[in-house]
């Protein structure tokens, strides 16, 4: 049966962009669980350009459905992510020029990285994703990485 996750970054893009208090990621996501989401996404970012590290606390403490932590395969932001409390991660590329990111994950590109750190966040009771391109020589690779979805 599908499942609907609603990502809350770009309400937090503008929060940022209006340099205020609101809108409030974890308000709207409250929302939209009320209207019957069974996920929340946030893509903490290494620059912290729109959700910021509280933001992933409060999200955690706030809603009753699985939270969905999207990040990038750095060092610091893996740690974070074991640390946040988040269900499930999904792995994403970044890079500081693009706005939003733009492509998938070079999954055969960096096959041992994705695995060890798959294999870190399972160890953890966390479902990983990864975001590629449909392209089937990254669908191979995420099948041999290990990846649950």
């Amino acid at each position: 049966m599908p499942r609907l996750h609603v990502n809350v970054d770009h309400v937090a893009t503008l929060r940022q962009a209006r340099r205020e208090a609101f809108p409030d990621p974890v308000e709207w996501a409250q929302r939209v669980e009320r209207a019957g989401a069974q996920g929340i996404t946030c893509h903490l970012r290494k620059d912290r350009r729109h959700i910021q590290d509280a933001d992933v606390a409060n999200l955690r403490r706030s809603i009753r459905t699985l939270l969905n932590l999207e990040c990038s395969l750095d060092s610091e932001m893996v740690t974070f992510a074991l640390r946040s409390g988040a269900e499930a991660f999904c792995l994403v590329p970044e890079t500081r020029q693009e706005v939003t990111t733009e492509g998938g994950l070079d999954a055969a590109g960096q096959l041992a990285a994705l695995k060890e750190t798959r294999q870190r966040m399972n160890d953890g009771g966390i479902e990983v994703s990864l975001f590629i391109a449909p392209d089937p020589v990254q669908v191979d690779a995420s099948m041999a990485i290990g990846a649950q979805f």
